[in-house]
């Protein structure tokens, strides 16, 4: 049997730091309200001109490094991100080129904040099947491109990054499962209200605006993380003592503390960056692994709970032995 593993990890970071001492100078927020709130104190901003692309593209190189692999010997690319540069071609199309990738499969996945997760699964099935030798997978987004910064409700929430793995086929277990599921009908608690289709507004940015219901979304989020972590289980007829690891999508200090307590681990097995990260959406997932086995916290042989929640919505899990 075919299994996955991650044999590399990468990152990148902006360079501007936005504190939240800084966003009290341009909202009616303070430092303790949000960090009461969301455990954020500050989050990174990418710069004027910078794109999703730029930032993909240094935290793939990265990913690549660490793994040893040529960027000739990637069969497959797959981006979760939710700011392409353009409507099309994808973002993986223009990553693909830069990257020096050969004619693979390459494309784009918007599953929101669960981004990564899906393109995770989706590259971890071309590999079980056979096709695929080798993947890279990249999660990033610029969410800061689509914040009101007059909204305290959402301007205090988010940053830019990425984050990539490159997976390889193995003998040897490493990518247990992977969980992916959506519900539109909770589309309305969190979007961007244009596109193509609905057009355009005639103000800065077209109008692309994080709009967010935060209590409802919250609620939903906390209930779902809570199901998908014992479904990874029980697929996997494994016992939450056997977990090394969580991994979780950094949206809140709160969600992330629900779902380690839903698992009777304590916040020295959660790798939490969101303090310092932000909620970096497709980005947050990968970033905070790659700082994880950088640090030397995950050890070969570690079994790590990956989950993460998003606009849709959407959810999705994975359980690696790494």
């Amino acid at each position: 049997m075919k299994f996955s593993r991650i044999i590399g990890t990468g990152s990148y970071l902006p360079e501007k730091i936005v504190t939240n001492a800084d966003l009290e100078k341009i909202l009616d927020t303070s430092d303790e309200w949000i960090r009461d709130r969301t455990g954020i104190k500050e989050r990174r901003v990418a710069r004027e001109g910078e794109t999703s692309g730029d930032m993909a593209e240094v935290a793939a190189q990265r990913a690549m490094k660490t793994a040893g692999v040529d960027p000739k010997d990637i069969g497959l690319l797959v981006v979760g991100t939710t700011t392409p540069d353009l409507v099309f071609p994808s973002t993986a199309c223009f990553l693909q080129a830069r990257l020096g990738l050969p004619d693979c499969g390459a494309m784009d996945v918007n599953a929101a904040c669960s981004g990564f997760m899906y393109a995770l699964s989706i590259a971890d099935k071309y590999i079980r099947c056979g096709d695929v030798k080798n993947a890279l997978v990249i999660g990033v987004d610029k969410l800061t491109a689509m914040i009101d910064w007059n909204d305290r409700g959402t301007a205090v929430l988010f940053g830019d990054g990425a984050g990539a793995v490159v997976l390889e086929a193995s003998e040897e277990a490493g990518s247990l499962s992977t969980h992916i599921h959506a519900a539109g009908r909770h589309s309305d608690l969190l979007n961007v209200d244009v596109g193509v289709s609905t057009g355009f507004k005639a103000e800065e940015g077209g109008g692309v605006r994080i709009q967010m219901k935060g209590n409802e979304v919250f609620k939903v989020a906390v209930r779902t993380l809570g199901r998908i972590v014992d479904e990874t289980l029980e697929y996997n007829k494994m016992s939450k003592s056997e977990l090394d690891w969580l991994i979780p999508h950094q949206a809140n200090w709160r969600i992330i503390n629900a779902t380690a307590r839903k698992l009777g681990m304590t916040m020295e097995q959660v790798v939490v960056t969101v303090d310092r990260h932000g909620n970096t959406s497709a980005g947050s997932v990968p970033l905070a692994l790659d700082e994880a086995v950088r640090s030397g916290k995950i050890k070969r042989g570690d079994i790590m709970l990956l989950e993460a929640f998003g606009g849709g919505f959407t959810w999705a899990s994975a359980l690696i032995k790494y």
